[in-house]
């Protein structure tokens, strides 16, 4: 099984690993887990990893939370787990309603991932409507590895 996991689910598994709240029991951190220890194969586009880290190191809100060293440390473990993919070839067509994640969908695509795993409701609306792509929250997915 071949995913691709949003930035939004990295961050907020950041954020509650970063308060300590638990973060083992959620759906968020059972994901990451999941991909890190290889239950699944998690895919990663360059451009994501790029996001992630510059919304890491550039985010107030973010910065105050999370260290440098985690960002630079969990980015590390993301290169070395994930199948990395390239960029796209030419621009993502236009399919979401925020134009930012036409590039996330397109790789999904391009990358033949099962599933997309994201808590963004612009891409949530899409759920089945991209098959064989399966668009689903992180939760949901935790179902499906079960």
């Amino acid at each position: 099984m071949r995913a691709l996991i949003d930035t939004n689910v990295f961050i907020s598994f950041l954020l509650a690993a970063a308060g300590a709240r638990g973060t083992a029991t959620t759906p968020v951190a059972a994901v990451v887990g999941l991909a890190l220890s290889g239950v699944f194969t998690l895919l990663a586009p360059g451009e994501l990893l790029d996001e992630l880290e510059l919304k890491l190191k550039t985010k107030p809100s973010l910065t105050k939370r999370i260290t440098a060293q985690e960002t630079s440390d969990f980015i590390g473990v993301l290169r070395a787990t994930a199948v990395l993919l390239p960029p796209l070839a030419g621009p993502a067509p236009a399919v979401v309603r925020d134009p930012k994640d036409d590039y996330l969908l397109a790789q999904a695509l391009v990358g033949r991932a099962d599933y997309l795993v994201t808590g963004d409701e612009d891409l949530l609306v899409l759920a089945d409507q991209v098959a064989p792509l399966r668009i689903v929250t992180p939760a949901d997915f935790v179902r499906i590895l079960a």
